[in-house]
């Protein structure tokens, strides 16, 4: 099985033009689903924009240190990073300048003018993810992005499709990871409020306080945020909440799949148990991206 062609089909199977990869941690392989997706729209003859919500490609993990999959780029695939992260060879054609700034200095769009591999770098805001998108869009025929949890609030509302990551890497145990995961995709997968009845509307973030005040006043109504982001709850405590409340949102998100990833340097767990496992909690096409499996 190509995972990649999977979670392409899923994506466009709902109408998207874009396809973001968000993940539970770091290093639960964010980038081999997105290099993966990647491939499958190249291998469909379709004009591909890549993009990150910060920085992907590098040869090592920034904060581990432990080796990363490299992203690399097939001639006249169109990218967004920093200016000074362009290789040196080949070249690459600058296609615009931006006015964002990223971590390492300011943006621009280019195009691979041959094949090599290259360092993604994008901007540390929603907005600024959302604008990259676009112009990348009005560029390409379908956009991949690896996400970040708190920049995908810029998707929410559209047509685009997220696909989880979850792994080994961002939980001590087989359980937490599961956990995790599937408060992630309860989270993100929020339903739209229902406007013909009773709501409470929240500014900014929902906390764990507030929830806990709702909770103990035994509140009916609807809760309802801007988007799912706005949800500051994780694991089991986002699990209570969303059995004891209606929580809702103005603007939603759509995530199509999860990809798992059950080996990391700390520590493994059962590949094929792990992806059944998910797959139950989220009841999600869930796929093992390192086997290429799809868990039954």
């Amino acid at each position: 099985m190509h995972v990649g062609k999977e979670l392409l089909a899923l994506a466009l199977r709902r109408g998207a033009r874009s396809l973001c990869v968000v993940g539970t941690g770091k290093n639960v392989g964010k980038t081999v689903a997105m290099r993966a997706a990647y491939e499958a729209a190249c291998a469909q003859g379709l004009q591909v924009g890549l993009a990150s919500a910060g920085l992907d490609g590098e040869a090592a993990d920034q904060l581990g240190g432990h080796a990363k999959p490299r992203i690399a780029l097939r001639t006249g695939t169109l990218f967004a990073t920093a200016r000074e992260a362009l290789p040196r060879s080949p070249a690459s054609e600058i296609v615009a300048l931006s006015r964002l700034q990223t971590g390492a200095g300011t943006l621009v769009y280019a195009r691979a003018a041959g094949r090599a591999r290259y360092e993604l770098i994008g901007p540390p805001t929603a907005s600024g993810l959302r604008e990259v998108l676009e112009e990348l869009a009005a560029r390409a025929e379908f956009v991949i992005a690896d996400g970040a949890i708190d920049r995908v609030a810029a998707l929410a509302g559209g047509r685009d499709a997220i696909v989880v990551a979850c792994g080994a890497a961002a939980a001590t145990t087989m359980r937490q990871a599961v956990e995790d995961v599937s408060a992630l995709v309860q989270r993100l997968g929020v339903a739209r409020f229902d406007s013909g009845e009773p709501a409470i509307f929240i500014e900014g973030a929902l906390t764990p306080t507030q929830i806990a005040g709702f909770v103990g006043a035994g509140e009916r109504r609807q809760i309802v945020v801007r988007d799912p982001t706005q949800i500051a709850l994780r694991g089991r405590a986002a699990a209570k909440a969303f059995e004891t409340l209606r929580i809702r949102c103005e603007r939603p998100l759509h995530v199509i799949a999860v990809t798992t990833a059950a080996i990391s340097p700390e520590r493994g767990f059962e590949p094929d148990a792990f992806a059944h496992a998910v797959a139950a909690a989220t009841r999600l096409p869930t796929f093992d991206v390192y086997a290429g499996r799809k868990a039954a």
